[in-house]
């Protein structure tokens, strides 16, 4: 068990519960979502790996550009050959 930081009596217990947020202007509900609460005093402290998934699934990050190693034909004319570029 973990004392809790709050109380200093308690301990926190692992268990599951709705976990709510807000994206914008919409509320977000995540049943049986991972949280540590104090059985004295409640303190809740979320599931840190669980808090980044969501926030991944939530935020994804911005797609990388792909860059392809070769050349569409039509670019290689366009291209200064390899000793003549400044």
């Amino acid at each position: 068990m973990i004392p809790c930081s709050n109380c200093s009596i308690g301990q926190m217990r692992k268990t599951h519960i709705t976990y709510f947020t807000w994206l914008g202007e919409q509320m977000i509900t995540v049943p049986d979502f991972p949280a540590w609460i104090c059985d004295i005093c409640g303190k809740r402290e979320y599931d840190l790996q669980a808090l980044d998934n969501l926030a991944l699934m939530l935020n994804p990050p911005p797609k990388a550009k792909r860059v392809s190693k070769f050349q569409h034909p039509s670019n290689k004319s366009k291209q200064a050959p390899l000793g003549k570029r400044a």
